[in-house]
């Protein structure tokens, strides 16, 4: 299975996403955000899952990110 890499805003919001993840069951690593995905904080959250549930998971609970995702 791809894994979806999702760019994050700041190391602590990396942080604060990985952990809703793990609690609603899915599993991610925080990982370092590849160059060619763009700026931001340095760091993307990998995840095995639809990356339409994560992204809306993240914006119910107002953690923010960037727009763009890759798959991997």
């Amino acid at each position: 299975m791809n894994r979806t890499l999702i760019a994050m805003t700041s190391i602590t919001y990396a942080m604060k996403a990985s952990e809703l993840c793990r609690k609603n069951g899915i599993r991610c690593d925080v990982v370092r955000t590849p160059s060619n995905i763009g700026s931001g904080c340095g760091y993307s959250l990998s995840v095995r899952d639809s990356a339409d549930r994560v992204i809306a998971l993240l914006d119910k609970n107002r953690i923010p990110h960037k727009q763009g995702y890759e798959n991997r």
